[in-house]
């Protein structure tokens, strides 16, 4: 499995294994599990996904049944915005951590910026409490604008390691990929296949035929060629196998290009800047 490695010098995985939406407890904890078997050691939930209890028990089922142990994988959650403000975000860490039975997670994101930039900012203070105590190996956002990292990083002391955000071939935020890389901050894409959608687009299918691959193997492989870490997720154990299977096979040059041709410029999830949501 390929890493990637974050400024603070720790790993992770390139190819993950995302759960958004995996609502049924059983089959995700069926999937998580047979993640694990076929070979996946990153695994990404949240709060907010309301399955991180049926992660947990695919992750100890899978680490039974492969005999890995906690350090071989690496496991993802997110603080969710009901929870903002630096005084929550310990006590919303360790119920993600008592639901998920972990001691610890490798990764813990700010799930949105919200609208409060003052709120923002104390809730990453709370983050970086959590990592300068060691209760978290890295800290990190997701669906952060530019906007939002540079109010960030004019008063807080850490920065993120990862930005996970809204990206694929239709979307490829470009300036943001170019701020990321200058401050060594590394992308991840939730949603890659935009569930499901662009397996259907004509472009990507005649790739797929040229390189006698499927169409979510090669957007994901897309994704790993543009150095973005990738969460694909999938509740069928043949779609889960294939989703991994893209170490073997490289796209071309023109191939890439063409892809990035795709590009609209244009959202299908919630704008960072407007959203706020609460569950409660």
């Amino acid at each position: 499995m390929d890493q990637v490695t974050f400024y603070n010098g720790n790993v992770m995985p390139k190819l993950g294994f995302g759960t958004y939406r995996i609502e049924d407890d059983t089959k995700c904890k069926e999937a998580v599990q047979h993640a694990i078997e076929v070979g996946y050691r990153s695994i990404d939930t949240a709060m907010v996904y309301e399955n991180e209890q049926a992660v947990g028990e695919g992750i100890r089922a899978g680490l039974e049944s492969t005999g890995l142990t906690r350090s071989d994988l690496f496991i993802t959650s997110k603080l969710w915005l009901d929870d903002y403000g630096s005084d929550n975000v310990e006590a919303a860490y360790e119920t993600s951590l008592k639901k998920l039975g972990l001691d610890y997670l490798d990764l813990y994101l700010m799930h949105w910026p919200g609208t409060d930039e003052a709120l923002m900012v104390d809730t990453w203070r709370g983050m970086e409490a959590l990592y300068r105590d060691n209760k978290v190996k890295n800290i990190g956002v997701s669906n952060f604008n530019v906007s939002h990292l540079e109010a960030l990083f004019a008063q807080v002391s850490i920065k993120p390691v990862i930005n996970q955000i809204e990206f694929h071939p239709y979307f490829l935020q470009k300036e943001l990929n170019m701020y990321l890389d200058v401050q060594n901050i590394l992308m991840e894409s939730w949603s890659p296949l935009l569930n499901g959608d662009l397996l259907q687009d004509a472009t990507v299918q005649s790739i797929a035929d040229k390189v006698d691959r499927s169409p979510a193997q090669v957007i994901i492989r897309w994704n790993l060629q543009h150095d973005v870490v990738v969460i694909p997720k999938s509740q069928t154990p043949a779609r889960i196998e294939e989703n991994i299977n893209v170490f073997d096979f490289e796209l071309t040059e023109d191939q890439m290009a063409t892809l990035d041709q795709l590009n609209e410029d244009k959202r299908t999830g919630p704008d960072p800047d407007h959203y706020h949501r609460s569950i409660k």
